[in-house]
């Protein structure tokens, strides 16, 4: 049986999707502030992507594995850290509707032109900002805690959990082939240096 505060595959894969996750952010950040240059085609298809990426993975996978799995125990174990979790979770229940609005806005760049470049960008910052900020209390505040104040057997069912679910995109982890995919696209067809498609 694991000591309470060992190594726990669960948190680890958590934090290996954060790595993944904010690699994302930061590409599409950088992405936003090249523009699209001469080449809008590929610039819309490449955030678009980017924004199924960030509506597909953090917020129909990721999230839910916390939401569901690891936040009731840490509020159990460590109770002082509830305001903490109220917002992360309310983070969760927002994310959602921004990335459809994100979506939405990109759309109405895309199809009615400059008048509507602005307001994108100005939604896709705040939003990258946000989620940045999101992972960063969860890796400063939560996993930490969640490593030493969870009890060995609430480790234990963690992992056999968070182990018996797909791991896409998770560095170092053979996920669903679909997402393997799915980010194969997008680093193949984002301009390098921020991809690997032709600058």
């Amino acid at each position: 049986m694991r000591i309470s505060g060992a190594s726990s595959t669960a948190i680890q894969i958590l934090r290996d999707e954060h790595s993944a996750m904010a690699a994302m952010l930061r590409s599409m950040g950088m992405l936003l502030d090249r523009g699209p240059q001469l080449e809008p085609v590929r610039f819309f298809e490449a955030v678009r992507a980017m924004l199924f990426y960030i509506d597909e993975f953090p917020e129909r996978l990721h999230h839910p594995k916390e939401s569901k799995y690891l936040f009731p125990r840490l509020a159990a174990a460590a109770p002082h850290l509830q305001p903490v979790l109220d917002r992360l979770e309310a983070d969760h229940l927002s994310g959602e509707r921004r990335v459809r609005e994100l979506q939405h806005l990109l759309t109405a760049w895309e199809l009615i032109g400059e008048a509507r470049r602005e307001a994108f960008l100005a939604a896709a910052q705040e939003y990258v900002r946000f989620h940045l900020e999101h992972i960063q209390l969860e890796e400063t505040e939560v996993l930490p805690l969640a490593a030493k104040a969870l009890s060995a057997d609430d480790l234990e069912e963690l992992d056999a959990v968070f182990c018996g679910l797909p791991e896409p995109m998770a560095t170092g982890v053979i996920g669903d082939p679909a997402y393997d995919r799915l980010f194969s696209h997008i680093v193949l067809n984002t301009p390098a240096p921020i991809g690997v498609g032709a600058a």
